[in-house]
């Protein structure tokens, strides 16, 4: 006899990556900056690209990103800036690093 596995999710990546996307503010962010995980996606890329990246380990492509500055992790100039700011960003957990850029 085959068991399925409980809760199998049978989505594709993008859905995946959907269900880890949303509209955050600064106090959601920081601890994740804190933790030196957090990256800036510039708004000419496709956010749910570069996540679909990392989640493969596709270093060749975020190596790529990195050295134009489409992506950029974040640094205390900018959490300076967001600090006391009513700053919305739209984020994207791809575990254990955030993806962010503001709204």
């Amino acid at each position: 006899m085959k068991y399925g596995l409980i809760g199998e999710d049978n989505s594709s990546d993008e859905e995946k990556l959907a269900k880890f996307k949303g509209e955050v503010d600064w106090t959601y962010l920081k601890p994740h900056f804190e933790r030196d995980c957090l990256f800036f996606v510039d708004p000419e890329v496709d956010m749910t690209v570069v996540g679909q990246a990392m989640a493969k380990d596709d270093s060749e492509a975020v190596k790529g990103w990195l050295k134009t500055g489409d992506l950029v992790k974040i640094e205390g100039l900018h959490a300076f800036q967001w600090e006391g700011a009513d700053t919305q960003f739209e984020a994207l957990v791809i575990s254990p690093f955030v993806l962010c850029r503001p709204l």
